[in-house]
């Protein structure tokens, strides 16, 4: 651990090397230094932050928000919240379905809960509360928002602990989540998507419905986006689909041709509703994807407001 902190951080932000890190916690800090480091203005601008209220200290709560005046005065700690606290809260959700375990060097779902973890890191030290739902055909595992320090270990657990198993139905868990959520915040989705569009869609216009901005994060593997086998060869079908033998070069412009469409639609769907969309395939450096992404929300947000 001490060689690790003795050098540059963003030296690990290549995919190979933050796969050799199994440690959840340590790959998504490494993630968050790296392309904090990078970025000239803060990541999260365009959020204000004003005091609103007092409540007593709970174990877990961060110390850097204790009102040490009203400790002098009264013997009691009390923590300082802040409108952001109570106003805005960030939901997480994971897609563990069968199809997120595919990769040959690091799996989807892999790179989906170390960008969830280095985005629940951001939320946190922005004194936001955040959630976390791993989800396949149904929900598998749920936590409530908080802005806790014992919160962020709690997700970092729950994302170590998921395996990819099930089959998938991310729409009808978008309709369950936006009756849920009643509180208007921030919905971030992992997912690969493997569903019917249009019903993907009517969920992600539920939520938009509900108030809630919503952005998605469209993750696939190298060989999704490429397709580059050349041989005959064994397909395995994940989600109880069946095995497959085929020449992959009388499918590849047919399959191309359907995975571009396919991308559009959603690209095209979540526009209308303005619901941010972010395509990334595994290969792609994390932090490079990250920087780029809040980059181009905090340049939206200023635009907004001018």
């Amino acid at each position: 651990m001490a060689e690790l902190a003795e050098r540059d951080p963003r030296s690990y932000l290549d995919p190979k090397v933050l796969d050799s890190i199994k440690k959840l916690e340590l790959r998504a800090r490494l993630v968050v230094e790296g392309f904090v480091s990078g970025m000239h203005e803060s990541p999260y601008r365009g959020f204000s932050v004003e005091f609103a209220q007092h409540r007593e200290y709970v174990p877990g709560d961060d110390i850097r928000f204790v009102d040490w005046k009203v400790y002098a005065k009264s013997d009691r700690i009390y923590i300082k919240e802040f409108e952001e606290e109570t106003n805005v809260k960030a939901h997480l959700f994971v897609d563990q379905s069968e199809s997120m375990a595919y990769g040959e060097e690091r799996s989807k779902f892999d790179y989906a809960a170390t960008c969830a973890a280095s985005l629940a890191f951001l939320i946190q030290q922005q004194s936001d509360a955040v959630s976390l739902t791993l989800f396949d055909e149904a929900i598998t595992s749920q936590l409530v928002p908080s802005n806790s320090r014992a919160q962020l270990g709690s997700i970092l657990h729950r994302l170590e602990e998921a395996k990819p198993t099930g089959k998938t139905k991310i729409a009808a868990i978008l309709h369950e989540m936006a009756n849920r959520i009643t509180k208007r915040g921030v919905v971030i989705v992992f997912s690969d998507l493997f569903d019917d569009v249009d019903a993907i869609l009517a969920g992600i216009r539920h939520l938009r419905h509900r108030g809630h901005d919503v952005l998605v994060f469209h993750v696939l593997d190298h060989d999704e986006v490429e397709f580059p086998f050349e041989r005959m060869t064994m397909f395995e079908g994940l989600e109880s689909m069946p095995e497959l033998l085929a020449d992959p070069k009388s499918l590849r412009d047919a399959y191309l041709k359907e995975i571009q469409a396919f991308e559009q639609q959603m690209r095209r769907g979540c526009l209308a509703m303005r619901v941010d969309y972010q395509r990334i395939v595994t290969r792609q450096h994390l932090d490079i994807v990250l920087t780029t992404y809040l980059a181009k929300r905090a340049a939206m947000s200023k635009g907004k407001r001018r």
